[in-house]
């Protein structure tokens, strides 16, 4: 069975229909890419994922239950499928430790010792340790994107879903993060990434799931859809982003 499973998802905003009929599955284990031309539906799709955004009509489940049903604790869902956002969403007032705590006591309900100790491991797993009391003014984009990593990885979610995770960072910084995306992908975490960064998409997963048009129109390995694929849309995307 999928972790995730999205079946003829449609959601509109108003008289807009951004996503119409996505068909997607997620497994345990997983480092999915999706990508697509701007406006095609891409970051939609993530946060109709844990509910950062309700949808019109298909389904999403996960491990078996509809999101959607009044009985889904919300709260958990968000803490089981993570979200590390395009412009990182630290609290600029609080520390490092603080910002990676935050979750783990207002929402698993653990003591400040019980929560620092948590928060520790994972700030040192990224290798952010020595950062634990500096304030998001006072560090770079990829430390940054490495403390919103270490807060949704300290929650143990199911899946990490990552919105446009090298969009604010330099080529130098982006190296970085494909390389601890595939060191935690070896860790066996579940990755599902949204990028225009067609470098990084090689970097980290050998298949890409193609969104066009609020559509899953491909799905399958860079070099296949740039040079073989039967859309000429699809092989442009990827031809162009080749150059």
């Amino acid at each position: 069975m999928a972790l995730i499973e999205v079946r003829n998802l449609v959601k509109k905003f108003g008289e807009q229909t951004v996503l119409n009929g996505v068909n997607l599955n997620v497994f345990e284990g997983d480092m999915k890419v999706i990508m697509g031309p701007s406006g095609c539906g891409k970051s939609t799709l993530l946060r109709c994922l844990n509910r950062l955004e309700g949808i019109s009509s298909g389904s999403i489940h996960f491990r078996g239950k509809e999101i959607s049903h009044p009985d889904m604790d919300v709260r958990a869902l968000r803490q089981n499928i993570g979200f590390v956002f395009q412009q990182f969403a630290l609290y600029r007032h609080l520390s490092v430790l603080d910002n990676v705590t935050l979750g783990l006591r207002k929402l698993q309900g653990m003591s400040r010792l019980e929560a620092k100790e948590k928060a520790l491991l994972q700030l040192a797993r990224l290798d952010m340790l020595t950062s634990a009391d500096k304030f998001p003014g006072q560090l770079s984009g990829g430390q940054k994107q490495r403390v919103a990593l270490a807060r949704s990885l300290a929650m143990n979610p199911a899946v990490v879903l990552f919105d446009e995770p090298t969009s604010a960072l330099d080529p130098v910084m982006s190296r970085e993060v494909a390389e601890l995306m595939n060191r935690l992908h070896r860790e066996n975490v579940t990755m599902l990434c949204v990028t225009h960064d067609l470098q990084l998409a090689h970097q980290i997963s050998d298949k890409v799931v193609f969104l066009d048009q609020g559509m899953v129109i491909a799905e399958d390995t860079i070099d296949h859809l740039s040079e073989h694929h039967p859309n000429e849309k699809v092989r442009a995307f990827f031809e162009q982003g080749s150059k």
